[in-house]
């Protein structure tokens, strides 16, 4: 089965459908001429009809009309190193482009499109891509904090307003999800995934594609996802943007391919390559994982287009002499489109002309191109209203960024109960930089997102004390760099004429994403310094975190009586905080990546594997008293353990889990391999222990014993977001397969194998406690 450009499911398998009647290449001329796009028919075609079109159109294309189908070029801002053309109009006159990025609103795309499909010799229309990540107009939480949700219904909604506004603005490729698994915090692009899991990364790969495409990808307001960045980016070393990654078969596969073939499996169109090397050999010339993993295993029928200027640099990383020969590994390894390095359009022809590349892999490379833009519908209707396009911030928008926000967020600490607030009468100090800083709630990659839309936290305080409800003192205090404390003084006496504090405290967006890697991740500046003469009023202090990334909090945790970790919550962060602070809204975030106690801990993930001298009761900060303290895996001045683990968060309720009960003490390993799906249900029983009414979510791990080879400690193999009512109980069901309950083995093989012991826990976090075991003969 080719997986790839899935416009919508029957009977249970992948169908390629197209709007509009069918129509030979010949007439696509006239179609391309319409002013807009309208509402699809339900006529569509299917994937034999869109072949015999490419098939019948790539007939017609001279050599240089292929070259361009497989060239991008960048307009306007750039994401990335220069490159310096201004011969836009006229790469796409001659066909010598089949893509442009970065060209923004809807007046510009149908411009350039009107020059493709009026000027141009075949008409083919235009691809445009943008960097539409968490939100196009309107700015949702970072795709990490989304993915504290555990909500892939609600992340697959964010993702359909997303790419909605972007179809309206003619962009019809959203160059996401980012799926590349992170452990390292030093890592600046760790805020543009889903965090540490590959099963939670895999949950939420499928809910953005199924977000960004829609029940079709012919409908006008469905855009192509372009899956980033295969593969194994989040494993650079020492956590530093484009380093080098080097790793095993295993860990690759069992690690970081997961959300790639959830993807994949979910129908997306497109992947996007790596900048980075692995194992010596730069992703964007690899075959082994385009050609060898992506699409003889996966089979997967979309293209691959390269990251900016990755083509290019292959040249940097020394195996290729030249842009020629560049052009020649990345296009025979299996990335069909150049972003940006100008050197397909100019090179494959010459290529081909001195029998250097063979004509076929040019054209297979321009069908897989093609097939994406009569997926989408860009024949038919390659032009869009730009009235329509006009943008609303409409009350149903704002809606589904806060709760999305709401979803997102994470209690970390609330001690003595602080939170929530009372209703009215308090007196509150709010300082920090980021109490009133509207671009960084945008937060890293936020398209075409607008400061003035966004609502700070200071915003939405003074509304909520309006009328009497509460006093609020506001100050600065010091800004989010720096050594400036001459605003200290204005902080300490709004703290000490209040009864609580809210300190906005953490990294501004330049500090994550891409090109932001940190060698330090405590709060930045004198903030700490600042927090510290808050503490010293003795007023409660709620800590409000904003960052990209995990921060080491854990000198920050003794000076807070509560802290909330808000990343970059988009443009309702003030509205979605104080709901959360004054109890209106109860917190259910949980986090997707481990917060560790310092950097010396980092790279620092849950599913590690264990040593054959584990630190265990051992894990103490004190010098070892003895042979059996200090022979074993631990820092000399540091806990192994986490300051807050995977899985983790708080709620204004709690929650009780019964011990998981399993539908056999005895598994098959041959049966499970024969039956694939639905070998195992586990039950549990979760009871809402609390006064108020609140979402738990319910997590079930796994830890394979007697393996072949060494497994993790724990690894997550399932989850449920469940709603409680107070003293409310609810039996869960998980149900497991082969792929929860195998592993790769030494050969890189996914295996179930006799002999072994699978260990069980569940709770509401990775340290859970309640468990059960079971085995495999």
């Amino acid at each position: 089965m080719r997986r790839g450009i899935r416009l919508a499911n029957v009977g249970g398998g992948i169908a390629l459908l197209l709007t509009a009647n069918a129509a030979p290449a010949r007439n696509m001329v006239k179609r391309a001429s319409a002013t807009a796009r309208p509402a699809p028919s339900n006529r569509q075609l299917s994937g034999a009809d869109i072949d015999r079109r490419v098939e019948a159109l790539l007939k017609q294309m001279t050599l240089e009309e292929k070259a361009g189908q497989l060239a991008q070029y960048s307009v306007g801002t750039p994401t990335g190193p220069g490159t310096g053309r201004d011969d836009y109009e006229t790469l796409v006159r001659t066909g010598a482009a089949g893509s442009l990025l970065n060209v923004v609103g809807a007046q510009e795309t149908n411009r350039y499109q009107r020059i493709a499909i009026e000027q141009s010799r075949l008409k083919i229309p235009l691809l445009f891509g943008f960097d539409v990540i968490h939100g196009h107009r309107t700015t949702l939480p970072i795709p990490l904090a989304m993915a504290s949700s555990f909500d892939t219904e609600l992340v697959e909604r964010a993702m359909r307003l997303a790419g909605s506004e972007a179809a309206a603005d003619g962009i019809r490729w959203a160059f996401s999800p980012m799926v590349d698994i992170a452990r390292d915090a030093r890592w600046g692009r760790i805020a543009e995934g889903s965090g540490e899991d590959p099963l939670l990364g895999a949950a939420m790969a499928r809910a953005y594609v199924r977000g960004y495409q829609g029940a079709s990808l012919a409908e006008p307001t469905s855009v192509a996802a372009s899956v980033k960045h295969f593969a194994g980016y989040g494993g650079a070393e020492g956590g530093r943007d484009y380093n080098t990654v080097d790793m095993s078969d295993v860990s690759l596969r069992q690690v970081y391919l997961p959300p790639f073939q959830a993807a994949v499996e979910e129908g997306a169109a497109t992947l996007m390559s790596a900048f980075n090397t692995l194992n010596g050999v730069p992703a964007t010339a690899n075959s082994y994982l385009m050609t060898d993993i992506l699409r003889k295993e996966w089979g997967f029928n979309g293209f691959v287009v390269s990251d900016w200027t990755a083509v290019a640099e292959l040249v940097n990383h020394g195996i290729a002499l030249d842009g020629p020969a560049a052009a020649h590994r990345a296009l025979t390894a299996g990335v069909e489109m150049d972003m940006e390095s100008h050197l397909y359009g100019p090179e494959i022809p010459r290529l081909v002309r001195e029998g250097k590349l063979g004509q076929a892999v040019v054209d297979e490379a321009v069908r897989r191109v093609l097939r994406v833009k009569f997926a989408l519908g860009l024949f038919e209707h390659p032009l869009v209203d730009e009235k329509a396009a006009a943008y609303v911030a409409t009350p149903e928008k704002r809606e589904l960024a806060r709760r999305m926000a709401e979803e997102s967020i994470v209690l970390l600490k609330n001690e003595g109960g602080v939170l929530p607030l009372p209703s009215s009468g308090r007196k509150i100090a709010l300082v920090g930089p980021l109490a009133d800083a509207p671009v960084d709630m945008l937060g890293v990659w936020s398209a075409k997102g607008e400061p003035r839309d966004a609502v700070t936290l200071r915003a939405a305080l003074e509304h909520r004390l309006a009328d009497g409800k509460g006093t609020l003192r506001y100050a600065r205090g010091t800004g989010v760099l720096g050594a400036d404390t001459s605003g200290f003084q204005e902080a300490v006496a709004a703290a000490a004429a209040s009864e609580v504090v809210i300190a906005a405290l953490g990294e501004d967006t330049s500090m994550s994403g891409e090109a932001a890697s940190r060698t330090r991740i405590d709060l930045p500046g004198n903030q700490l310094q600042l927090l510290e003469a808050l503490a010293a009023t003795g007023k409660p202090v709620v800590l409000i975190v904003f960052s990209g990334r995990p921060l080491a909090l854990t000198e920050a945790q003794v000076h807070a009586t509560a802290i909330v970790q808000a990343w970059q919550p988009g443009i309702e962060a003030g509205h979605a905080l104080t709901n959360l602070l004054w109890g209106e809204v109860n917190f259910s975030a949980r986090l997707p990546v481990t917060f560790p106690r310092s950097l010396g801990q980092v790279p620092l993930y849950y599913n590690h594997f264990n040593t054959g001298r584990p630190a265990g009761k051992t894990d103490l900060t004190r010098p070892p008293a003895g042979p059996a303290e200090k022979y074993v895996s631990r820092y000399l001045d540091e806990r192994n353990t986490p300051l807050y683990p995977f899985g983790y968060g708080l709620s204004y309720t709690t929650f009780d889990f019964t011990p998981p009960t399993p539908s056999a003490s005895t598994l098959s390993a041959r049966a499970v391999q024969k039956q694939g799906q639905d070998v195992l249900r586990v039950k549990t029983q979760v009871r809402n222990t609390g006064k108020v009414a609140g979402t738990v979510v319910a997590q079930l791990y796994l830890r394979i014993q007697g393996a072949s080879t060494a497994q993790p400690v724990r690894q997550l193999a399932g989850f449920q977001r469940v709603a409680l009512a107070p003293g409310e109980s609810r039996t869960l069901e998980f149900t497991l397969g082969f792929k929860e309950l195998s592993f790769f083995d030494s050969r890189a093989s996914r295996v179930v194998e006799p002999g072994t012991r699978y260990d069980l826990w569940v709770g509401d976090s990775s340290e859970a406690t309640q468990h059960a075991s079971f085995t495999m003969e």
